[in-house]
């Protein structure tokens, strides 16, 4: 049982972190501009699944074995830089297509946010030093209240990020006449992120 102490002063701080504009926020944005609401409230809950499986990690303590293999990270980190190029270079190349054609579908759209997410390691380290805070060893077992912080975390997260994309659809269903300026947006979005993964320190 969490103390309604604790989640008083968590649920505040949860929500600043949602709110702040970040990879996922983007992700969200570009999937809602390009392929409608579906799309973009599709990536929202692929971003929040990899937000679970990150606190799921952390809690079980793996995120200490982790660190003692810092290379690890290096992969992953050019792995998520890789994967948000690519999706890129298809935003680009749809933008030469007809005004009519179909962008990401929903299925498409949840494994880019899921992948994305996992692909940031430094969200896995935000987990251990932001959830540790709230977590109290006499209240019950901490994997447990990891886990429920992180599914309060993840449910704010999938809602805002999932209303960006939908405001962003919105904009993105009536320039649907133009996919060759939505194409380029997206396309530079994707690469922006790119650029921020990949000089991350």
């Amino acid at each position: 049982m969490i103390d309604p102490i604790i989640l008083l002063a968590f649920v505040p701080a949860a929500l600043a972190l949602n709110v702040t504009p970040g990879p996922d926020m983007m992700l969200c944005l570009a999937q809602g501009m390009r392929s409608g609401r579906g799309s973009a409230w599709a990536a929202s809950a692929g971003v929040s699944a990899g937000s679970l499986v990150h606190v799921t990690v952390a809690g079980l303590g793996l995120g200490a074995v982790v660190a003692t293999f810092p290379w690890a990270f290096d992969v992953i980190r050019w792995i998520g830089v890789g994967y948000l190029l690519y999706l890129a270079v298809q935003a680009f190349r749809s933008s030469k297509m007809k005004a009519g054609a179909q962008g990401m579908r929903p299925l498409r759209a949840f494994r880019a946010g899921l992948f994305t997410n996992l692909s940031n390691f430094k969200v896995i380290w935000f987990v251990l030093a932001f959830i540790p805070q709230f977590v109290v060893p006499e209240a019950g077992p901490v994997l447990l209240q990891f886990l429920a912080f992180g599914a309060m975390i993840a449910l704010g997260g999938f809602v805002i990020n999932g209303l960006v994309g939908a405001f962003a659809g919105t904009l993105g269903a009536r320039l649907v006449g133009s996919s060759k300026v939505l194409g380029y947006i997206t396309g530079s979005i994707y690469t922006a992120l790119a650029a921020r993964l990949a000089v991350m320190e």
